[in-house]
Parts: structure tokens; sequence; C-alpha cells
């Protein structure tokens, strides 16, 4: 069984045409950026990347361009939303027949499991879904808590070998889950790595933030890793404007194409609805936060045909 993934692993973005057609052309160069980042790994159909409003054809498409860009060495996590198991499962399936290294799983939220239903579902989700499983733990999406003591059960459940801990505070779950569980059993963070240093403290060992500033944080993770503490922790204040700004409810997809538009990654911002686009008051707290923080083009700007 594959090692769970560590380090940085952006949840990557998923570019559309102007039309709110994929892009596949700034989708080979998103992942690209990321390579060139230094990330240690990509995730596809998280929240950050619209999975809930992209088809099963365009999520096998994506997957497939993902893999072939990164090569088979990167490792790739597919996140799997579906609302019972049976189609988690399908879900899960289809991803690991696509070159999924592992699977971020959300339990069941449209209609809630009961407690002994959430065991039930993620053993039976990595019994037969076809790759590790990680759990994420994000009741702010899914309106499901799952309590430290059921993530120590969970632990044990052969095939299940991470979690990304999304219960804010995130460092206070983590802090506790550390004590519960096997040392190989990775802790990851997410909400967009608004706790990242604290996580790194007490026990995380990587963290899913987007992806439209992973170039800032490698260095930053590299520094805190070599003990050069006061840069990191610089480094990482500067960016703490743009992070918060990526989590806005209603606006957080618009803020992060945005932000990959401008540095010449992605061809157009288009996002797809519920998602909304940039509004008037986010667009200039985000102008205002990019002058403090510019931040460097990668490349002249994709076109789409």
């Amino acid at each position: 069984m594959a090692k769970p993934p560590t380090g940085l692993i952006p949840i990557l973005a998923t570019p559309f045409t102007s039309a709110g057609e994929l892009d596949v052309r700034s989708l080979h160069s998103l992942v690209e950026f990321q390579l060139d980042a230094g990330v240690d790994g990509l995730a596809v159909f998280g929240m950050a990347s619209e999975g809930f409003a992209l088809t099963e054809r365009e999520k096998a498409v994506i997957l497939h361009e993902v893999r072939r860009v990164t090569g088979p060495g990167l490792p790739v996590v597919a996140g799997v939303n579906g609302t019972s198991t049976v189609t988690a499962l399908e879900q899960a399936r289809a991803a690991a027949d696509g070159g999924a290294d592992q699977l971020m799983v959300l339990p069941p939220f449209l209609s809630k499991p009961a407690p002994d239903q959430v065991g039930e579902f993620f053993t039976d989700v990595a019994a037969g879904g076809g790759a590790p499983v990680m759990v994420q733990d994000a009741p702010g999406v899914t309106g499901v808590t799952l309590p430290a003591p059921t993530l120590a059960e969970l632990s044990r459940v052969p095939g299940i070998t991470s979690v990304k801990v999304e219960t804010p505070p995130t460092v206070t779950k983590i802090a506790a889950l550390r004590g519960l569980l096997p040392d190989e059993f990775a802790v990851l963070g997410g909400l967009n790595a608004q706790a990242l240093i604290e996580e790194y403290d007490h026990g995380s060992v990587g963290t899913m933030p987007a992806c439209e500033f992973a170039d800032l944080l490698r260095p930053l993770l590299d520094d805190l890793a070599a003990g050069r503490r006061d840069d990191a922790r610089a480094a990482y204040h500067r960016l703490l404007p743009l992070i918060h700004l990526g989590v806005r409810p209603g606006q957080a997809w618009a803020v992060h194409k945005e932000v990959l538009l401008r540095r010449g990654v992605i061809a157009s911002a288009a996002v797809r609805l519920p998602a909304r686009p940039l509004d008037s008051v986010t667009q200039k707290a985000l102008n205002e936060i990019l002058d403090d923080l510019p931040l460097p083009s990668w490349r002249a700007p994709v076109t789409t045909g």
C-alpha cells in the first residue's frame, strides 16, 4: 500500500474557459506551475477545485491530464464526495482506475450518517475503493462531526492511512489526535493553511491549501523544517491576508482563480454556479492585498482557442 501523502499538497483549481468549458491547456499550465514550485503532491476534486460542479467525464479528463503532466512519481490525491456508500465507491474506483494514489473521502452529508454508520461507510470505501483513504474531516462543508475518538477508530481500519483536519480550530484537533493515532497515520492540515505553523508544531505532517501561492509556501516550509523559524513566521504573516481572503464564503473560488489569472498561470477566472464571480468588495480587498504582496508572474498568460 502506498504511504500516505505528506508535505505541501495543493488543491488544484479547475480552469474553465470564459464560455465555461474545461480548459485543458490552462490545466497543464497550472500543474506545471505547481511542479516548478516544488510541491510534494497534488489534489484534485476538492472543494477548492469546484469538484461539486464537475461531471464524471470531466473528472476523468482532469485526472488523466494531471497524471500525464506529473508523470508517475508525484502523489495525486482525488477527492470523493459521494452522498452514499454506493456513489462514493463509484467515484473512488473511477479515481483509482484513473491514476489517483490516494482518495480524500468526505462522509455522506445530504442524509447525515448515524455515528455507527460513519465507521461502516469509511470501512466499505477503504475496502472497495481501489486506493488508500484519507478521511476528510470537514464539518463546515458536511455538517458531519468526526470526533477525535471516532478518527482514532478509523485509523485502525485497513486501507485508511491519513486524515485531513478541517475542524476549526484545526490546531486543537490536530494536537488532540496526535496522542490517539499510530505514528504512521498521517495528519494533515486544511482550511487553506490558516494555522499552518501551529499545525506543524503540534503534529501535522502536511498541508493542503489552495494552489495560487504554492511557490511562496515551499520556501516557508523549508525554512520551518530547517529551524529558521523567524524567517518562516515572517513569510507566513505576509501571506496571511491572502490566505484569509481565499476562504471568504461564496468568493473563495473566484479569489483563487483571479490570482492565478493575474500571475499568468491560467487564461480565465471563470467559475461555475453555485460559485460566484468576484464581487466588487472582494475585488477591492484583493487589489489592496496584492499591492502589499506583489506576486511574480509565472509566464505570459496562456490563451484558449
